[in-house]
């Protein structure tokens, strides 16, 4: 029995740390700048003529496998107009079995699709089921050339564009602010290409223990991997909580601190 605890668990691990890289998009979802692609299209040209906007943003969340703490994570966004760089850094173990995952995206927002895309990103997992992966985007984010360790491959999307966790979650933030209900996105992986679906589930309050009681607005993601992400409009529709819904053990993530240079709007 303790076997089959031991490899279940080692699979949960990963889970878990792959939900860390997940939502660790989903914080940078809400780490948009004051001004940024949600305007109009008379607003965006706009900006365009302006001076980019500088700031950064930051956050910590603590990982938790059905109900133990088991690790945590952090990530900064770093702003500059309509492109961003986003680093994020988590760890977590279980039962002796460690897993450390760092990664740093590059993002912009394209004014041919009106939707942000990634230009390139380098993730590096140590410890359990280590890799070093790299990848570049090419035709609107349509076309990726994926390093994984040395080998190389290349995928291809005909009508929605690759991402990265980091600038998919920025994308489902700008569906849930234009007041989509579903819709569906697809995450470069290290050895495939993961479509999802998302759904919009009605509001409810909820008590989060580092921000008092808050309204939040849950999204259900459906695929290879079930996800709920959790968003609150009162502080301007940032990542509070996230589940992992796994069939034995289940996963959550929750925000503790957060901080911020840019302006909120």
């Amino acid at each position: 029995m303790m076997g089959l605890f031991a490899r279940v668990s080692k699979r949960i691990a990963m889970k878990v740390l792959g939900l860390a890289s997940m939502l660790a998009s989903m914080l940078a979802s809400i780490l948009v700048l004051t001004h940024s692609a949600y305007a109009t299209e008379s607003e965006a040209q706009k900006l365009s003529l302006q001076t980019p906007e500088q700031c950064s943003r930051s956050g910590d969340y603590d990982i938790y496998l059905s109900g133990i703490h088991t690790g945590t994570m952090s990530r900064t966004e770093t702003w500059s107009g309509k492109s961003a760089v986003v680093t994020s850094n988590s760890q977590a173990s279980i039962l002796g079995i460690g897993t450390q995952y760092q990664q740093k995206a590059e993002l912009v927002w394209s004014n041919e699709s009106r939707e942000w895309i990634t230009e390139k990103f380098h993730q590096k997992v140590t410890g359990f089921r280590a890799r070093d992966m790299q990848a570049s985007f090419s035709d609107n984010g349509r076309v990726s050339k994926v390093e994984v360790d040395g080998d190389v491959e290349r995928y291809s999307s005909d009508d929605t564009a690759l991402r990265d966790v980091d600038t998919l979650a920025i994308q489902i933030r700008e569906y849930l602010l234009q007041g989509r209900q579903q819709f569906r996105l697809i995450r470069q992986a290290s050895d495939a290409i993961e479509p999802y679906q998302f759904y919009v589930q009605k509001p409810l309050t909820k008590k989060i223990s580092h921000f008092g009681e808050l309204s939040l607005i849950p999204v259900k993601q459906t695929g290879s991997e079930e996800v709920t992400y959790y968003f609150a409009p009162e502080l301007d529709y940032q990542l509070i909580q996230a589940r992992y819904h796994g069939i034995i053990l289940h996963g959550l993530i929750e925000l503790n601190r957060y901080s911020s240079t840019c302006k909120e709007g």
